[in-house]
């Protein structure tokens, strides 16, 4: 696990980071799904602009991964959550996911709900690992998707 692990709000800065590790996270699922899942192809500039994108770096700066979250009525929709494939392993992306859900709590939240795409299997199994129950499968902008939700 990395120990010197910062999360903080991404800048305008950060964007060029956050597109490639989005693309290097998520490459490997465009065969799969038969084209670029929909966090390849995000406006990360606007959420970046909205503060809805967090990174997470190391000491020397390296972004290992980021979290786009935001809230909605009564939860906070975990939207992307991606890893560099040098951090995989790590606990990166669990961090951030914990860190999503603490900023919840601290803003009276108590739900956080998120989507996955249903070919990134690995994601059905460790979203539930983490408390997640799914609550839906449908179609949404062309793309399968599996949602979930988790009380806080």
């Amino acid at each position: 696990m990395t120990h010197d692990l910062e999360i903080r709000k991404a800048t305008s800065e950060d964007e060029s980071g956050v597109r490639l590790c989005a693309e290097d996270a998520y490459e490997q699922y465009v065969a799969a799904i038969g084209k670029k899942p929909a966090p390849m192809v995000a406006d990360f500039g606007s959420l970046i602009a909205s503060g809805s994108v967090y990174i997470a770096v190391e000491a020397d700066a390296e972004l290992n991964g980021f979290i786009v979250f935001y809230q909605e009525d009564d939860y906070f929709m975990l939207e992307n959550v991606a890893v560099h494939a040098n951090a995989t392993g790590k606990g990166v992306g669990k961090r951030l996911i914990t860190f999503c859900e603490q900023q919840a709590k601290q803003s009276g939240v108590k739900r956080v709900k998120l989507y996955t795409n249903e070919k990134m299997s690995e994601n059905l199994s460790i979203y539930p690992h983490l408390g997640y129950r799914e609550i839906d499968r449908r179609t949404e902008d062309g793309f399968n998707r599996v949602f979930f939700e988790k009380s806080l």
